[in-house]
């Protein structure tokens, strides 16, 4: 006979010592029989008591790890009770049950029981036989290694696309700098040339300046000394007095030539300095723009490299978003006529209440799918409950760290305490019992971590983090993971059904408008 298990692995602990208060019947919590069940080494993830209308039931599920590691403790954790004789069998045929706490792994018979252990085990979980949970993990693990050989090679290709790219770049940079070395060789070679041109000519100008004035320097020496010979000689004729006149005259006008032609050759020198000078910066400024264009031209091959790239990175993601644009289009022609009625339907759902909770649950999911993707900015939109608000973090990281650091520490502390709502074996909550016996369970401020929370990063994430876990707990205490829920942002509540459908319809009629 096939036997089959409840699936997660699930046991069930019986015989829970109880005790009356205030007309109620109270039991140890689940919290302290997971502690004792740790410390025998059966790890188990949770233990749930069963209550009903008296209280506590005397019974409780244990929750084990759905791998087979998790199987594997719960079959230890049943031989250990049937070796002391605490077993299910045991516990069925005994008529006088000892003060001991009886348990086992929960099977078919349990499964499709009567009374509270049936239907948690029904609501909870499903019925596998241990070669259908293998089954099923072999083809997990084949679907796996096919996904996993097509990723591989698929980014294999890609990195050959991306290595022939950054080849094809690296060629064009290195001829690139090739032909700047030969350009600002070609421009140095013909700056020094034009500086050696221009020395010579000034050079050559100064040796004729030179010349000139020893040549004027003697004629007058020579003028003079005939001067003083005619003075001496007493003797001479007015001719020749005049010719000495006019000679004098033309050695003090040659003089005053040889005087302009200083001053001039004096400007002229500065002149060349400043054209020098001028030059100089020229070439300075010329070597710079050089550099400049030089550098723009590298930085638009690498730039454009680096688009490419990533073109061929993103290029799976376009093509899957334009595809399903065009599948989205395609539904939008097909219901076109269906919106135009949906107003009055939508009045006719507000007046009629649904006829059942499953209904309005689909409707709710739907409307939650199609604002999946709306901005926040709009008042109606998809919350996701249970998920850890950065904002509070980021203000922490900014009065420990760099403003610099803060942004990626505040994005690893708000990960590391999303982790920690996600782990099921983490339950910072207690179970109070009022006057009346109704039980409530309520977050447990004196936790380890949450203390430690409140000690380092302050209230704020503190906050968070409890609004986020209590959000988790509302929805999703058993599976610990986010939730969406439809939301009404204007006035920060759970948007009702009504909200959620006027939105889409006011949504069309714009869009309608728009079109037309």
């Amino acid at each position: 006979m096939i036997c089959m298990f409840v699936h997660p692995w699930k046991g069930i602990i019986a015989n829970i010592p109880t005790t009356l208060q205030d007309g109620k019947h109270v039991g140890e919590s689940g919290r302290k029989l997971r502690e004792d069940l740790a410390k025998k080494g059966f790890n188990p993830l949770k233990v749930q008591p069963l209550w009903n209308r008296h209280g506590h039931s005397g019974y409780a599920i244990v929750e084990f790890n759905k791998e087979w590691d998790g199987f594997n403790n719960a079959i230890m954790f049943e031989k250990s009770f049937e070796l002391d004789h605490y077993g299910k069998k045991d516990y069925y045929s005994s008529r006088r049950k000892k003060d001991k706490l009886y348990a086992w792994v929960a099977r078919e018979d349990d499964y499709y029981s009567g009374g509270l252990i049936g239907e948690y085990l029904r609501r909870n979980g499903d019925l596998k036989t241990v070669s259908s949970k293998e089954a099923e993990d072999r083809r997990k693990t084949s679907k796996l290694l096919t996904t996993l050989n097509n990723t591989l090679e698929t980014k294999n290709q890609r990195l050959q696309e991306m290595q022939n790219k950054f080849n094809e770049v690296s060629s064009s940079m290195s001829t690139l700098m090739w032909q700047k070395d030969d350009m600002i060789r070609a421009y140095n070679e013909e700056c020094k040339k034009m500086q050696e041109n221009a020395h010579n000519h000034f050079k050559q100008i100064s040796l004729e300046h030179e010349r000139n004035a020893k040549c004027i320097l003697d004629q007058k020496r020579e003028l003079e000394q005939r001067e003083k010979e005619l003075l001496q000689r007493e003797a001479q004729n007015e001719n020749e007095t005049k010719k000495l006149q006019h000679e004098k005259i033309m050695n003090e006008r040659a003089a005053l030539e040889q005087k302009k032609a200083d001053e001039t050759m004096f400007k002229l020198a500065q002149e060349h300095k400043r054209d020098k000078e001028k030059l100089h910066r020229e070439i300075i400024k010329l070597e710079k723009q050089l550099d400049t264009r030089q550098g723009l031209e590298l930085e638009i091959q690498r730039l454009r490299g680096a688009l490419q790239v990533m073109e061929h990175m993103n290029g799976d993601g376009d093509a899957d978003t334009k595809k399903r644009m065009e599948v989205i289009q395609d539904e939008l022609n097909e219901k076109e006529e269906e919106l135009e009625d949906l107003e009055d339907l939508n009045q006719a759902l507000i007046i009629k209440e649904r006829k059942s909770n499953d209904e309005l649950q689909d409707a709710r999911k739907e409307l939650i799918t199609t604002f999946k993707d709306v901005s926040t900015r709009a008042h109606i939109g998809v919350k996701k409950m249970g998920e850890v608000d950065i904002k509070p973090f980021l203000v922490a990281a900014k009065r420990k760290y760099s403003a610099k650091e803060a942004d990626v520490k505040s994005a690893e502390l708000c990960t590391l305490w999303q982790d920690y709502l996600r782990d099921p074996s983490w339950h910072p909550f207690k179970i109070l019992t009022d006057k009346e016996g109704n039980c409530k369970e309520i977050l447990d401020e004196e936790d380890e971590k949450l203390v430690e929370l409140k000690t380092q990063l302050g209230d704020e994430a503190y906050d968070a983090v409890t609004t986020a876990l209590k959000q988790m707990n509302e929805y999703n205490p058993s599976g610990r993971y986010i939730v969406p829920e439809l939301w009404n942002f204007n006035e920060g509540r759970k948007a009702t059904l009504t909200e959620g459908v006027q939105h889409l319809l006011n949504k069309w009629k714009l869009h309608k408008r728009r079109r037309y």
